[in-house]
């Protein structure tokens, strides 16, 4: 993990003493022009830093690390902990930003699609859907998104930015406020490509299972298949779940439809997927959209059976979202029980996901934010 993160390996390899006072100096450099600095950016590590630069006992990086991760605060002034004389002093020098909510929608099924505003104008969605005892949200990485997957709305769309570590874990204390409840799992399957923003997903990744307290468990990350960076993951965050976007069982196919895969063809992404280490009865989830007669055919279910051998994983077949301007269509429902049945029968674990939401365009693939900033 890097120096200066949630992961608390800051200074492996080097003595304390010289790993804080070069965080001290980073943070100081990083900050020298800022008016106010953001509490809600710093790492735990800058945010010692940033106590010890206003003269205050150690202590006091925990205090502010708590109530800005379990008391989702928007303001210092929220800090009741804090006499009020030194909440007046941290507000002339910092400030705890928030995601600015500009639309919310809610699905007849219950689904909920939340549109975030981002400080530089931009903008993100997010969606939040109801399953029993389960409230899953779903969450963005980037801006836009460069894979260019032709099955994928966000794919459609010009890539502008990758998001900051505090803007992605920001999504779910925002929501946490607006339901005035509590997410209980996390899936990063929203706008952009989290492997492509590697460092501050990681970063993300250990804000939420660190001083969020959200089990590692809980939290899945999805990738369209960047595959030195799926073993990269493994080393350098915390052991979430794995899900990789796989849509078709052969080269042609899936470099027609996820171009990412000319540069990572199903060779090197599968032995990447093997060599991937997993805890204990945890497995690898496999994402299947189901393309009406270009990947749900009988013999792509038997190729998939050969594909996935050896790797402990399910498959979830989810049936195409469509939306304007695609080329594609929606698997018949007979097709993807077929398809189920074959991989059944190969003893591959196959669910057929329920589409949310796709009524406020909020289903599987269908996240297209509001841009602001040309």
């Amino acid at each position: 993990m890097q120096e200066g993160t949630f992961a608390g390996s800051a200074g492996r390899g080097r003595d304390k003493e010289t790993t804080r006072v070069v965080i001290i100096n980073d943070f100081r450099e990083k900050n020298r022009s800022m008016q106010r600095i953001n509490l809600k950016a710093l790492s735990k590590q800058e945010m010692d830093a940033f106590v010890k630069e206003q003269g205050l006992p150690a202590f006091r990086a925990k205090q502010l690390l708590h109530w800005i991760y379990e008391g989702r605060i928007g303001s210092i002034e929220e800090i009741t902990e804090l006499s009020k004389d030194l909440r007046r002093s941290l507000s002339g020098v910092a400030f705890i930003s928030s995601l600015r909510l500009l639309d919310r929608q809610t699905s007849a099924d219950g689904t909920e699609k939340f549109l975030f505003g981002l400080e530089d104008g931009e903008s993100i969605e997010s969606v939040l859907i109801p399953d029993k005892d389960r409230l899953t949200q779903c969450i963005s990485s980037q801006v836009g998104c460069a894979m260019g997957c032709l099955f994928c709305l966000t794919g459609k769309l010009k890539p502008k930015r990758n998001l900051r570590a505090y803007e992605i874990a920001d999504q779910v204390l925002s929501v946490n406020r607006l339901i005035q409840g509590r997410v209980t799992n996390i899936v990063l399957m929203g706008m952009g490509e989290p492997l492509a923003n590697f460092d501050e997903v990681v970063e993300a990744l250990w804000r939420m299972a660190g001083p969020m307290k959200i089990s590692k468990r809980k939290i899945t990350l999805s990738t369209s298949g960047i595959a030195p960076k799926i073993l990269e993951l493994s080393q350098k965050a915390p052991s979430v779940n794995l899900a990789i976007s796989l849509n078709a069982t052969t080269d042609e196919v899936r470099d027609r439809i996820m171009p990412i895969n000319k540069k990572y063809p199903l060779k090197v992404l599968m032995d990447a997927c093997r060599r991937f280490p997993l805890e204990p009865r945890r497995r690898i989830t496999f994402e299947y959209v189901m393309l009406g007669g270009v990947n749900d055919s009988a013999d792509d279910a038997k190729r998939l059976i050969k594909l996935l051998k050896g790797v402990p994983c399910k498959v979830n077949l989810i049936p195409f979202n469509p939306f304007a301007g695609c080329d594609f269509e929606r698997s018949p429902d007979e097709a993807v029980a077929r398809f189920q049945e074959i991989l059944l029968e190969g003893n591959i674990t196959a669910l057929i996901r329920k589409s949310k939401g796709q009524d406020i365009l909020a289903a599987c693939g269908q996240l297209k934010a509001g841009y602001g900033p040309g």
